[in-house]
């Protein structure tokens, strides 16, 4: 008896080592997200989980030209960033939009979609340490600044994790049809997918275009690509437009990023401005 008693604490303390040690392995698997405002203007990023998973930076929040903000995710966390423009959260009674661009039901805090005309920055986080992170920046919501993801640090060997995003402004080459003028100005601030301004299902990839076959690139989705050759400019542009990495890589989401933001997409960069602790 007092051996079986003997086995059974000596498993029981095996047990729980084993579990602390599995949920160790899984806390050390958060992914890192730094977010950087490379704009001249203040953005007010919006957050949104896609699987009911942990609220990142609180839903939404301001960030001033060359801020930076980090906050960290759980394994097999889904959902978006964005950037809204132009808001004001001064008067929190009063009901619309907030926002100029990418507002989510006139709140700071986002439980709702950026409206479009609107550019995304969209993750799916591996769950297990031995599986990928899913990753892109899309347009097929239209765009409103620019995004960039890179992969931080030093990537593990194999990987494949490619830079995704913008290189230059679409605003400043949206044809006039697809224009979203700021209110009383001539200043373009967004610029319409296709689908949004037209309506059809050539543009929407619905009805008899429903299939990558017969819903191929537009002279519109074109027109996005060439300003951001690595997102996604219509509903089956994949091949060139979703990324993977190892589970618990660290990811920069850039708002208006450059040309060499892309090139040094392999590097840690370095980080200027103010780190605004989250």
């Amino acid at each position: 008896m007092e051996a079986l008693l003997l086995f059974i604490a000596i498993f029981s303390v095996a047990t729980v080592r084993c579990e602390s040690l599995a949920w160790s392995v899984v806390a050390s698997n958060r992914t890192t997200f730094t977010l950087r405002n490379n704009c001249q203007y203040t953005v007010w990023p919006g957050t949104l989980s896609g699987n009911g998973a942990a609220v990142l930076g609180g839903g939404g929040f301001e960030l001033a030209p060359h801020d930076v903000i980090s906050f960290s995710a759980p394994p097999g966390w889904s959902g978006r960033f964005w950037a809204r423009t132009g808001c004001s959260f001064s008067n929190n009674t009063a009901v619309g939009p907030k926002c100029a661009t990418g507002d989510c039901g006139g709140e700071l805090n986002c439980t709702l979609g950026g409206t479009p005309p609107v550019t995304l920055a969209e993750f799916t986080l591996a769950n297990q340490a031995n599986e990928k992170d899913f990753y892109d920046v899309s347009l097929v919501d239209g765009y409103n600044v620019g995004i960039g993801i890179t992969a931080l640090g030093k990537l593990p060997k194999g990987s494949s994790c490619g830079y995704a995003g913008c290189v230059s402004d679409v605003n400043a080459r949206c044809p006039p049809e697809l224009r979203v003028k700021k209110r009383n100005t001539t200043e373009t601030i967004a610029c319409m997918s296709a689908c949004e301004a037209f309506q059809t299902d050539q543009y929407c990839c619905t009805g008899d275009h429903s299939v990558p076959r017969s819903c191929g690139p537009t002279k519109y989705s074109k027109l996005f690509k060439a300003a951001c050759p690595s997102a996604y400019s219509y509903a089956y542009d994949d091949p060139t437009s979703t990324f993977t990495c190892s589970a618990g890589t660290k990811y920069l989401v850039t708002f208006c990023p450059s040309g060499a933001t892309a090139k040094a997409a392999h590097f840690w960069p370095r980080l200027p401005g103010h780190f605004l602790h989250h």
